[in-house]
């Protein structure tokens, strides 16, 4: 039976500053000033950047790896379809400007199933275990919220005790899937105030594809890492391998993980105060094994999600047949994710075929033709997946948007109810180019932003979606 859901959920020292024009980047000569320089090339920082350059005030990105996207890649060579090997989704088609912006650029957006299914061993679940399992989800939700709105314990804390045979499934889709964290390590507060995902959207070109298109245009340097930032409140410097770049304001927008770790100098060395706030906002382990598997051996429908009845985290999520090819993918999160990533790829391919041939039997191991995996944990300029908040620490967030003298934070870590999101990361870097044009007087002061609405009560499994969401 389908399930009726809601969001299931080394850098080189050569300067290569773009436009990125059709795809291809052409140098230049790394500027000197700016009124705002940007550290990142993700989703945050694309979205400051645009903003900042239709304000017409001069702006430079530096990005320390290769490519524009940060944790939104899409591998277009190694499969006959794009496979994205991080976020996969967006949400909120009513309100998310990246939908439109999609649109416009000519890409192919197009909504996420509207069911998935469940396998209990060799079959699917019959109707009444998919209630079963629904009321499940239901009970440890309420739960979770209940507790809430008393202490901001872990999540793992207020799970019920006897969900029986579903309890293993519930924790992964609750946990490990929805957030990248076990749920003993996702804060229950910041589970709630997560706002609600229930129409997932994508990008048939690739999320990745999407967010280097809307870098076109921009100036980019690329394999330029920001080695230290002097700040103070008048202005910025960040140095490079390649130069120092004067400017304004700096929009910083490295993950919580890369920022915590002191891979970037401060001068002066940032508060304690966010520095604590990034690493209790830690990145968790999301990582996607894809298997080339011809002729349906699965029996799978077009964009077929499949989740198992387990009885421990130690299981993943498959999203099959993608766009009608061959192509499937085994999500693999959460602790359990971070030590099968830690064992490399040729262990997390061994790993799905071996999953696979658990629920479809042992001629899938024969069919799979091509693999890849990814392995967010060991990308040295992002260091994890999507940022969750430890028991206790949802609060974080807000700390970690708090301007820095003349810098500003963002990235989906300091997005108070879309964290781990591409949706949340986006609207970060909308947020923190619009204070920095303020401070350098680029715009008129801004009216107050409206509080974000109360995230709805999920009642229903969460789809995720990679590194971000």
């Amino acid at each position: 039976m389908t399930v009726t859901r809601r969001d299931f959920l080394s850098a080189s020292a050569t300067l290569a500053l773009a436009p990125v024009l059709g795809g291809r980047v052409v140098a230049a000569p790394l500027p000197r000033e700016a009124d705002i320089v940007v550290i990142g090339a993700g989703a945050a920082g694309i979205a400051a950047a645009r903003r900042i350059a239709a304000a017409n005030r001069k702006v430079v990105v530096v990005e320390a790896s290769s490519q524009v996207g940060g944790r939104c890649q899409t591998d277009a060579s190694t499969f006959e379809v794009p496979f994205d090997r991080g976020a996969r989704w967006m949400h909120n088609p009513e309100t998310n400007p990246m939908i439109r912006l999609a649109r416009s650029a000519g890409l192919d957006i197009v909504t996420a199933p509207a069911g998935q299914k469940i396998r209990i061993g060799r079959r699917y679940a019959r109707p009444g275990e998919t209630e079963e399992f629904l009321a499940a989800l239901v009970r440890a939700n309420r739960a979770i919220d209940d507790a809430s709105r008393k202490a901001d314990i872990a999540c793992a804390a207020a799970m019920p005790k006897d969900l029986g045979d579903w309890a293993g499934t519930a924790e992964f889709l609750l946990g490990a899937n929805f957030s990248a964290k076990d749920l003993k390590d996702l804060s229950a507060v910041d589970k709630v105030r997560a706002q609600d995902r229930n129409t997932a959207i994508a990008c048939r070109q690739g999320l990745g594809a999407l967010i280097a298109k809307l870098g076109d245009g921009l100036p980019l340097a690329l394999s330029t890492p920001a080695q230290r930032i002097l700040w103070s409140n008048r202005d910025v410097v960040v140095e490079t391998p390649s130069g120092r770049i004067t400017a304004r304001a700096a929009i910083v927008t490295v993950s919580s993980n890369v920022l915590a770790s002191g891979n970037i100098k401060f001068a002066p060395e940032i508060p304690k105060r966010t520095l604590d706030a990034a690493a209790k906002l830690g990145l968790g382990s999301y990582d996607r094994i894809a298997l080339q598997i011809p002729g349906n051996p699965l029996g799978l429908s077009r964009d077929d999600v499949i989740i198992e009845q387990s009885n421990s985290t130690r299981t993943a999520l498959l999203y099959g047949n993608i766009a009608g090819s061959s192509l499937c993918t085994i999500d693999v999160a959460g602790s359990f994710g971070r030590d099968l990533s830690a064992q490399g790829e040729k262990a997390m391919s061994a790993f799905a075929v071996e999953w696979l041939t658990k629920l479809y039997g042992s001629e899938v191991g024969a069919a799979v033709k091509k693999t890849s995996a990814t392995r967010w944990n060991a990308q040295p300029f992002i260091l994890g997946a999507m940022s969750a908040a430890a028991p206790g620490a949802q609060f974080s967030r807000r700390i970690l948007s708090e301007p820095i003298g003349a810098m500003y934070l963002a990235g989906e870590a300091t997005h108070e109810t879309l964290w781990g999101t591409v949706d949340g990361a986006w609207e970060s870097g909308e947020r923190a180019a619009d204070a920095a044009l303020r401070r350098i007087g680029g715009v008129k002061d801004a009216t107050p932003e409206p509080a974000a609405p109360a995230a709805k009560h999920k009642r229903r499994a969460h789809r995720s979606a990679g590194p971000m969401n």
